[in-house]
């Protein structure tokens, strides 16, 4: 044992701690330094006596004993490259300048109750949302109180919370490092003291954001990090989530739901709003949603969570929203969708389904398919052979205009089938792979577009099936209803899907 009082030097120091690499007992190092190192870690103010004891080679136990000798604390510690380390420390490895400058910096936060846990982890932002690279990482710079409790929870709005739309903070325009302020709907960047969500925060008084990426929440102006469940609803809106045992029984689901407004809607028959002319493009989103091993595949993310494309993660989170049974309302905008779109495909009042669906279905395989292998979800579900029909018996199909030869459309009167579809009946059909395998060539209608008005104006409606109650719906943007299976066999039809029957 040896003592030490104030800085007095220690006893009998250099055969108690022995060579640590170094020709003196310090390991090289000089022994005041290493006493005013013990002393500043610890607060040595020159009056409280120490008590160092050997354990073994370059560790030693330290304890704090005031004059009165009451034991206040006792712990190893190792003296390596001129730092203090614990030796809890020392077997974590985190001996570097991070692990060292992280336990300072809590010992100087100071919080009021020392019970209350820390996050581990360092925030995910700089003060300004600007990333410091530092070592190909980016630098972080504080630790993270975490709280259960918040005063200002009952401040929260679910009514006006809408995460259709691009996650651009309101003031910067800039999309890094989002958050959503939970009180007024509006986005912000950062959270830091020269941030804008914190201005926001003491200019409005709204307290509670949420981290659109992470989807950690926090109090601001006060910083610490907010831990209840209560907000569960919130994070299950922004980034809905689906099992793979959800995703086998969606086709089952029978049960409505109902949204902050009280009022009814079913999963899958969600509407769309149109945004500036869009509404070839719900029509063919509303469709492609009938398709289940294709709508199934973008419902869990992992299956695409390698693919870098916009395109392919917007499509798999506005699939994700219309089949969620926990939506705070019952319609949506496929505006974050419609922004990955845009500069890839001409949107125009003059664009079809037919041309979209075409251009996306095409865009998702090359987005999607590997190095190794050149298929894809799009090529399971859609791949085959094309067979056009010219004419109708006693109806033609299309006319030439004799005088500018442009060719014109018309309407004619076509009956379809509903279910059960022969399609051998009217196109050559390959034989199965497998001599015992049963061809199967029957198909059922699960979408059937219709076009209303002048074929360069007009609008578009859609007629889908919910497999659950074998029910039919009329959708048209945001307005959905059900309706007749003979008013989807009457309506004139622009374009249609079948479904091979299992």
């Amino acid at each position: 044992m040896c003592w030490y009082g104030g800085d007095d030097s220690v006893m009998n120091s250099g055969s108690r701690f022995g060579d640590v690499g170094g020709s003196s007992g310090f390991g090289g190092v000089d022994e005041d330094e290493w006493l005013n190192n013990m002393g500043s870690k610890f607060g040595d103010d020159g009056g409280s006596a120490r008590i160092v004891e050997i354990k073994e080679h370059g560790c030693c136990e330290f304890i704090d004993k005031p004059a009165n000798g009451t034991q206040l604390f006792s712990e190893q510690f190792i003296w390596k490259k001129s730092k203090m380390m614990t030796k809890r420390e020392y077997d974590d490895g985190s001996l570097n300048e991070e692990g060292y400058s992280k336990r300072l910096r809590v010992a100087q936060l100071g919080f009021e109750n020392p019970l209350l846990p820390l996050a581990n982890t360092y925030d995910d932002e700089e003060d300004n949302g600007r990333k410091e690279q530092y070592g190909g990482q980016v630098k972080r710079s504080r630790l993270v109180q975490v709280r259960k409790d918040c005063p200002y929870l009952d401040t929260v709005n679910r009514q006006v919370l809408d995460f259709d739309f691009r996650k651009l903070c309101s003031v910067s325009l800039s999309d890094f490092n989002v958050y959503a302020c939970l009180v007024c709907g509006k986005y912000y960047q950062g959270r830091g003291q020269k941030s804008h969500a914190y201005t926001h925060s003491l200019e409005a008084g709204h307290h509670i954001y949420i981290n659109l990426q992470t989807e950690k929440v926090y109090c601001l102006p006060d910083g610490y990090e907010i831990n209840d469940p209560s907000l569960d609803d919130i994070r299950h809106v922004l980034n809905p989530r689906f099992t793979k045992e959800q995703v086998e029984q969606i086709d089952k689901n029978k049960l409505w739901s109902r949204a902050l407004d009280s009022s009814d809607y079913l999963l899958g028959m969600v509407g769309l709003n149109n945004i500036m002319e869009t509404d070839f493009v719900n029509v063919k989103i509303q469709s492609l949603m009938r398709v289940d091993l294709f709508r199934n595949f973008f419902l869990i993310c992992e299956n695409y969570r390698h693919c870098k494309s916009p395109l392919v993660h917007r499509f798999g989170e506005l699939t994700q929203k219309i089949w969620h049974a926990r939506n705070f309302k019952g319609q949506l905008s496929p505006h974050e969708f419609l922004q990955a779109v845009i500069g890839r495909f001409q949107i125009g009042p003059q664009s079809k389904p037919f041309e979209f669906m075409s251009w996306l279905l095409n865009t998702l395989h090359k987005d999607l398919r590997t190095s190794k292998k050149n298929t894809s979800i799009i090529y399971e579900c859609f791949q085959g052979e094309l067979e056009v029909v010219k004419e109708i018996p006693n109806k033609t199909v299309m006319k030439e205009d004799e005088d500018d030869q442009n060719v014109t459309d018309f309407t004619a009167a076509v009956n379809f089938l509903v279910k059960n579809l022969e399609l051998k009946d009217y196109i050559p059909l390959p034989t199965p792979e497998a001599g015992n395998e049963r061809l199967r060539s029957k198909y059922d209608l699960i979408a059937n577009i219709i076009h209303d008005g002048k074929p360069d104006k007009g609008f578009y409606r859609v007629f889908v099936q919910r497999k659950s109650e074998e029910l039919w719906y009329e959708i048209q943007d945001l307005h959905v209803s059900e309706t007749l299976p003979q008013m989807v066999a009457l309506s004139e039809a622009y374009m249609q899907i079948y479904e091979r029957q299992q």
